[in-house]
């Protein structure tokens, strides 16, 4: 299955370093760009990310990265 586009670009979000995140990869979760189980079904599975450094992050919302879960560009193509 392919992904749900969720946005044509990026989700700026404030995270914490070393804390768990499960980025959805999907693009069916109510919770962007987190996960909230949505996915079951899909063939899909969440990605399990825990940045080094806090502060602001662009997780992918076309779901599309080559870069999981960042925000390579890839939404520009779309």
């Amino acid at each position: 299955m392919e992904p749900k586009i969720a946005q044509k670009a990026p989700f700026a979000v404030d995270l914490e370093a070393g804390k768990k995140y499960f980025w959805c990869a999907c693009g069916q979760s109510n919770n962007q760009p987190f996960c909230d189980g949505s996915h079951k079904g899909t063939g899909l599975s969440p990605v399990a990310y825990a940045p080094e450094n806090s502060g602001k992050a662009y997780l992918c919302g076309c779901k599309h990265t080559k870069n999981q879960p960042l925000c390579d560009g890839s939404h520009k193509n779309l």
